[in-house]
């Protein structure tokens, strides 16, 4: 059941993740999805199927808990018996903190592990932009301020778009060469365009919008954000070869900050960050996004957790990672 009004507070608590809207882009790239729901929780559920194993649930950032002190073997049941009834081998759930993942142990009789990799950044930053602008200004290391400022000297523009644009397609397969370019360099892996392009045309102009960096006349780095509840989130993003000189990524990201901002939202999510990584591939991500606020700590999570309901496929599935 699906309800229309959570109510503002409610809702405004809830990550993207764990939404209707998020839901119903899995939908569209081909997923089977689920919600349960008392009061004591919400669960939103995508089912994914794997070859050889089957499927298994996953409850991307955990159930959305309204009161933990209700939650018993019968809620936490419904799941199981939902999960057995879809023939799920597993059902994996990213545990924001400890307490949530002992509420699992103490009213469910299957096992619980670890899961081989976590599905979502285990660690976050996340920025409170319910500040002023010179006050958000301040709380930069100095030398985010000075990428800021040194960007608009240079005469790096930045614009908004969305698929009430008309021009929208052409811009959205520049980012895609881009983010060709971003993951060579960086060694990364992405989703592929046809599915930032179902998310665009899946989601409201109102959640997702691409942030765009011109410098003379030309894209040179792009972010797409999510907007959704009381927070903005940095999702994905892609920089050109060129022009990495005039710094278009730090007024990218501010120039979102203040139209997040300017549109009412009380939080900037920057993603994913890793601050025990200090030399490796993620430390300049890392440094890059905590630049904008040099007091604040980054949000921890403990996980993703896999509950086993067919062990012998569990097996498969491990084994088949491990030869991978």
């Amino acid at each position: 059941m699906d309800k229309k009004k959570l109510g503002n507070k409610e809702e405004s608590r809830k990550y993207f993740l764990q939404s209707k809207k998020w839901r119903d882009f899995q939908l569209i790239v081909g997923n089977e999805t689920f919600e349960l729901e008392d009061d004591s929780f919400q669960a939103s559920i995508i089912k994914h199927n794997l070859p050889i194993v089957g499927s298994y649930f996953y409850i991307p950032r955990g159930l959305f808990f309204k009161n933990r002190n209700k939650i018993n073997k019968e809620s936490l049941g419904r799941i199981i018996q939902l999960a057995k009834k879809n023939k799920a081998s597993w059902i994996r759930v990213d545990f924001l903190e400890k307490k949530d993942l002992l509420i699992f142990k103490k009213n469910i009789d299957q096992k619980i592990v670890k899961s081989p990799h976590d599905m979502q950044p285990r660690e976050i930053f996340k920025i409170n932009i319910s500040k002023n602008e010179e006050e958000l200004l301040v709380d930069m290391k100095a030398k985010t301020r000075y990428n800021i400022r040194l960007a608009k000297k240079k005469g790096v523009k930045i614009k908004v778009y969305s698929t009430e644009n008309s021009n929208f397609d052409k811009v959205l397969n520049t980012f895609f060469d881009m983010l060709n370019e971003t993951t060579k360099r960086k060694g990364i892996t992405a989703h592929s365009n046809d599915y930032y392009r179902k998310m665009f045309n899946s989601l409201s102009s109102e959640n997702i919008k691409l942030y765009v960096a011109k410098y003379k006349n030309e894209i040179i780095a792009a972010n797409i954000n999510i907007f959704f509840g009381d927070t903005v989130t940095y999702l994905h993003g892609a920089t050109s070869d060129r022009y990495r000189n005039v710094m278009a990524p730090f007024l990218l990201q501010w120039e979102a900050i203040l139209d997040a901002k300017n549109k009412k939202f009380h939080f900037y999510d920057f993603g994913g960050v890793k601050t025990s990584d200090k030399s490796g591939s993620w430390s300049g991500i890392t440094r890059f996004k905590m630049g904008f606020s040099k007091n604040q700590e980054s949000q921890k999570f403990i996980g993703s957790y896999d509950i086993i309901l067919r062990n012998y496929y569990y097996v498969i599935y491990n084994i088949l990672r491990h030869l991978k």
